[in-house]
Parts: structure tokens; C-alpha cells; sequence
């Protein structure tokens, strides 16, 4: 909503994490545009705004209506003079003093005030990186004045390795960081590990940094060195061995002495160090004892284990067959006790083949065949 002919300020954005107060603006001072103002103030989740708007409330709508004229400021009536939750710009705290370096310029422009335009805080001086002192007037350890005038102050950075310094380069050192030595205004590296300066471990060796050292692990070969690797060792560790310069690995297993592994189908692998007794292939660990690696004991199988479906049907048919032929032989002789079982039998085979055909032909048809 665009206001060419707005005259006053309109009621205050309330924001209690920030205690402060932003302005917005309308022509129009109806009750219906105050609801709409203060509806819009706060964020559905700031819960401090909706507080804080709710205790101003008639704070307000006695500015609204009836104090526009005579507080045009309402950031100042609301927030200062009223709530008392904000201060002017280069004041801070309970009553509004000025902070360290002056209301008008803070800090001297190279830092902030603590607490600044709030009723909290200390006033004094947080610097930007690169100044210090209390007003943040001085350049800080580690940068030289590049630029300065009545009101400003520029602090530009020294050497890598200058404490304090007049200029850039290198030689204009004035100071040295720690680890540095000054030499003809210069800043020459210590180093550490050729003095007694360095602190490392017993097993360890000390490595010269700039303006420092690092101290680095011996090798397992060593117990104490004076550097890295197997030759820089001052003594073999347990498992190692001499030879020349170097401290090498002894083959355990190489012994033309008794065998170091013992056990039954055992055999010895050498390791970095030492060696470790491991089971000779085709063999594996159990119970403490190394075994012949084979699957477990299964009972033999039978003389029918192996035999298929069809082939038992067949054997079936093979069964039947013989017992009707004994049975039709019998009753060819004129038994007639044969003669039934015979056709007894006879009938048994029709209706369990016909049985089992009937349910292939049903089966087929339900599908489609």
C-alpha cells in the first residue's frame, strides 16, 4: 500500500528478542486499520511479540487515537519513554548512558557496545578484529596502523610471524609471536626439538613446525627414536632385531629350534612382531584343538531313499501286475475263491486308475485345456 500523503508515523513492530521496536507506516487511523496493524505486527510462532503486545495494548490505542499529534515518534513514546525496554542509538542500560567512546561514535567505530539501544548490557566496547583497547582506538597485537585520521582508524595485519610491527613486509617486525625469535627485525623460526623446549613422549620424536614442533609416534620397531622409520630406532623393541642400522622382524616361525606350535595339525604364522599358531589347511578350530574341517556324520541312506515319484508308481504297477497275474493263473484252474479275489482285484485296479484319470480330466478342464 503505497502512502503519498502520510503525514504520521503509524504504531510499532514489537520484537521482545531484540527489545527493540520498527516502525510501520499508514495513512489511515481508523479502528478497523489499528486491527489490521496490530494483527500483522507479530509472526504466528513469536510468542515474546504476542506478549509484548498484548501488555501495550492500551499503550497502543491511547496513541492511536489520541497521542499521534503530540508523540509523532512513536518508537521513542512506546519503547523509551513508556515501556522502557529500548534506549537511543550509542546508550545503553537502566538509564540510557552513553557508551565507552561517546553516543556519537561507539567504540570509536571498530567495535560495538555491549548492550547498545537496550536497558541491558555493560557498554563497554566488543572491537571488530584487528583493533583493541578500551575505546577500540589502538591496533591490536598483530596489526600496524595503516591508516589514521581525527575520527578513523584502519589496522591492516602484520607478517605471519610478528607480535607488533610497523609495516607489512617481514623486516618490519617489531615483536615476535611465540615459537619466534626477533633477529635484525626479523622473525626467525625456534626450533624446538634442538633445544629442551620440546616435550614428547618417551616413544615419540619431536618434528620443527613454524612457530612450533609436533610430536609424531617411534615405529613399533623401535623402543625411543630420533625419527621416523625402523632405522632411526635408539633400541629393537621385543620381536625385533638388529641388522645394520635397522630394526627388522624376527621370523618366529623360521626357528631351526623345537616348533613353536605344538599342537596337533598346527602351524605357525608369522606377524609384525611376533607370530600367532593358526590350524594347517583343511582344518579348523574347535574346542581349543585343530580338526580335520568335514561336514557331520549323516546315517547311510537306504536302497529307496533315492527313488523318485514315477518310479514308485511304476513299481506300483509293476506289484499289481504280478499279483493279478498269480490271481487270474488261479483262477484259470476253476477256483472260484480265486476267481473272486481275481475280479475283485481286477475291479480295485479299474477304479483306481479311472479315479486318477478323472481327476486329471477335471483338473484340465477348469483349466481351459
Amino acid at each position: 500500500m503505497s502512502c503519498h500523503t502520510c503525514v504520521r508515523p503509524s504504531p510499532c513492530l514489537l520484537s521482545m528478542s531484540l527489545g527493540r521496536c520498527s516502525l510501520i507506516r499508514t495513512c489511515v487511523s481508523s479502528e478497523t486499520r489499528l486491527l489490521e496493524v496490530l494483527e500483522s505486527v507479530c509472526g504466528k510462532s513469536d510468542f515474546a511479540c504476542h506478549q509484548l503486545l498484548e501488555q501495550s495494548e492500551e499503550h497502543v490505542e491511547s496513541w492511536w487515537f489520541q497521542g499521534q499529534q503530540q508523540h509523532p515518534d512513536f518508537f521513542q513514546w512506546l519503547c523509551m519513554d513508556m515501556l522502557k525496554v529500548c534506549c537511543p542509538p550509542g546508550t545503553y542500560g537502566p538509564d540510557c548512558l552513553p557508551c565507552a567512546g561517546g553516543h556519537q561514535q561507539p567504540c570509536s567505530g571498530n567495535g560495538k557496545c555491549d548492550g547498545e539501544g537496550t536497558r541491558a548490557g555493560t557498554g563497554l566496547c566488543m572491537c571488530s578484529p584487528g583493533y583493541g583497547g578500551s575505546f577500540c582506538s589502538e591496533c591490536a597485537d598483530g596489526y600496524y596502523e595503516a591508516a589514521r585520521n581525527e575520527s578513523h582508524l584502519v589496522c591492516a595485519e602484520c607478517y605471519q610471524a610478528c607480535g607488533r610491527c610497523s609495516g607489512p613486509e617481514d623486516s618490519s617486525c617489531l615483536r615476535c609471536k611465540r615459537g619466534w625469535a626477533l633477529h635484525e627485525h626479523r622473525c626467525i623460526d625456534i626450533d624446538e626439538c634442538g633445544t629442551e623446549m620440546a616435550h614428547c613422549r618417551p616413544n615419540q620424536f619431536c618434528v620443527n613446525t613454524e612457530g612450533s614442533y609436533e610430536c609424531r609416534d617411534c615405529s613399533t620397531a623401535c623402543i625411543g627414536c630420533m625419527g621416523a622409520g625402523p632405522a632411526r630406532c635408539k633400541r629393537c623393541n621385543k620381536g625385533y632385531q638388529r641388522d645394520g642400522a635397522k630394526c627388522l622382524d624376527v621370523d618366529e616361525c623360521a626357528s631351526v629350534q623345537e616348533p613353536v606350535c605344538a599342537g596337533a595339525h598346527e602351524v605357525c604364522e608369522n606377524t609384525d612382531g611376533s607370530y600367532r599358531c593358526v590350524c594347517a589347511e583343511g582344518h579348523v578350530r574347535r574346542d581349543g584343538e585343530c580338526v580335520e574341517d568335514r561336514p557331520p556324520d549323516t546315517p547311510a541312506k537306504g536302497f529307496f531313499d533315492e527313488v523318485t515319484e514315477d518310479e514308485v508308481v511304476v513299481l506300483q504297477q509293476m506289484f499289481f501286475g504280478v499279483v493279478i497275474c498269480a490271481l487270474a493263473t488261479l483262477a484259470a484252474k476253476g477256483d472260484m475263491v480265486f476267481t473272486a479275489i481275481f475280479i475283485g482285484a481286477v475291479a480295485a485296479m479299474a477304479g483306481y486308475w479311472l479315479s486318477e484319470r478323472s481327476d486329471r480330466v477335471l483338473d484340465g478342464f477348469l483349466k481351459g485345456r
